[in-house]
């Protein structure tokens, strides 16, 4: 039997144990192969669960997603932690609900040192580790005006991802228009209308050295995060080496802008919103196709697993016309439309079929069931996500335990059938098996299911208490 070494910063112990004795009432035994397999997290900005041509979009093109809705797992009620980028960025790195940590919202707090990131952890068991595109978990310089919070301004909030367990960055802190990332773009895509269209944005990309990139930043931003990736993943598999990358994309968040080749299928869409935003759409689908191209073509698409969500919900707005299938709710609430959100896993090694998850999932879910896939063991401290693998290999179809939300004056509680929602000391419930709109409250002819699931609530948040308190780094 194995055991990992130490995490420096904290003495915190991940035991590597046999994947048998790990995973035995969990999943089927895994191939020595794949007992290490790659990871892939990509996340989008603000795309919305309707932002997708195989859901019936009239206008969208997306068709490396549609080929995913096709041939590997997807999730039909899958959430953001939080229903803005920053806190749920956090959370698929740590299995930890952001008020934990003190990331309540976007532009808030920072990724603490003594949180244990998922880059850590697997670089500590031989993965390289690269983080490219939109950080928004902490600033990334001290020196100089960058952003939305970086520089002298916000120094006590400065953590990069290169801090954080990442070997290769190519980062922002923040949102970048989606074409021309470093150009303030015309007021109409998102522009703030005191910049002159052309000017410098104002947003950097760095490296892991904290140095700002400054070479190659024209055209589609979506193309740039890959150019980036796709090396860093190549050098990884010359080396014979495990990888972890997290690409994270800007699109669609304003500012919205798409490049001539993207917006040519949607010529005969009238406002320059729509087009640009379903352009830069189908831009970041490009990328995606081109990365599980080349993953096969690499010899390595076997033995990685490629997760893909959105950060929340859209916008849902004129400048930003993101699309909730009908959901309650978008960007900033935590009714479906907020939360629920487009997401994959394709695994081809281990799952060859496609198949359908419909219980509940969350960003959260990341972080132990990858640790979980490894036979890697975390400490005590309180995980707000689970291993999903259960799930995955069919051994159950309910989840097994239910998920706590909160956002300003908004909490909710959420398991496979029942939906709690606390907003504005309203309390509501919703039955979503039977009403995935929160259109009716049954919180009055429910009393016992209210009963039960406010205690599991209010039990949650007193744990989150805890832990913003500092309880969980002794």
């Amino acid at each position: 039997m194995r055991y990992a070494c130490a995490v420096s910063k904290l003495p915190f112990f991940l035991t590597l144990v046999p994947a048998a004795s790990c995973l035995a009432q969990e999943a089927p035994p895994i191939k020595a192969s794949a007992q290490r397999p790659n990871i892939i997290l990509v996340m989008t900005d603000d795309q919305g669960y309707g932002d997708v041509a195989f859901r019936g979009h009239q206008h969208l093109k997306t068709p490396a997603l549609d080929d995913l809705a096709k041939t590997a797992i997807r999730f039909d009620r899958f959430y953001a932690a939080a229903p803005v980028c920053s806190p749920t960025r956090g959370s698929c790195i740590t299995g930890r609900h952001p008020y934990r940590y003190g990331i309540r919202g976007a532009n808030n707090g920072h990724m603490k040192p003594e949180e244990h990131t998922l880059a850590e952890v697997l670089r500590t068991h031989g993965y390289r580790t690269g983080h490219f595109g939109k950080w928004h978990l902490g600033t990334l310089t001290k020196t100089i005006k960058d952003s939305n919070r970086g520089g002298p301004r916000s120094v006590k909030h400065f953590a990069p991802p290169w801090e954080h367990g990442f070997d290769r960055c190519f980062s922002t802190e923040a949102k970048v228009p989606t074409f021309d990332p470093m150009k303030t773009p015309a007021s109409w895509a998102g522009g703030t209308g005191k910049k002159q269209p052309g000017s410098p944005y104002g947003t950097a990309y760095w490296n892991e050295a904290g140095e700002r990139v400054t070479a190659e930043l024209e055209g589609d931003d979506s193309a740039l995060i890959m150019d980036r990736a796709l090396p860093f993943i190549e050098a990884s598999v010359r080396a014979d080496k495990p990888f972890f990358t997290v690409i994270w994309f800007h699109a669609p968040h304003l500012p919205v802008v798409a490049g001539p080749k993207h917006l040519a299928p949607y010529a005969s869409i009238e406002k320059p919103q729509h087009k640009h935003y379903y352009g830069c759409i189908t831009a970041l689908d490009e990328q995606v196709g081109r990365l599980r191209k080349r993953l096969r073509a690499l010899g390595v698409a076997q033995d990685t697993m490629l997760w893909y969500c959105s950060d929340n919900g859209p916008e849902g707005q004129d400048k930003a016309p993101g699309r909730t299938l009908g959901l309650r709710g978008r960007k900033r609430s935590l009714f479906e439309g907020g939360v629920r959100v487009p997401a994959f896993l394709e695994w081809p090694g281990r799952f060859q079929e496609a198949k359908v998850i419909a219980a509940p999932c969350v960003t959260s879910d990341y972080f132990p069931t990858i640790l979980a896939v490894l036979g890697l063991k975390p400490d005590d401290r309180p995980l707000d996500g689970i291993n999903l693998m259960p799930l995955l290999t069919g051994e159950t179809a309910w989840r097994s335990q239910g998920i706590g939300f909160q956002s300003r004056n908004q909490a909710t509680w959420v398991e496979d059938r029942y939906k709690l929602v606390i907003q504005k000391n309203k309390v509501m419930l919703f039955n979503l098996a039977e009403d995935r709109q929160e259109k009716a409250d049954i919180a009055k002819t429910s009393p016992k299911v209210k009963a039960r699931m406010m205690a599991a609530l209010t039990a949650w948040q007193k744990s989150c208490s805890s832990s913003a308190a500092g309880a969980d780094y002794k």
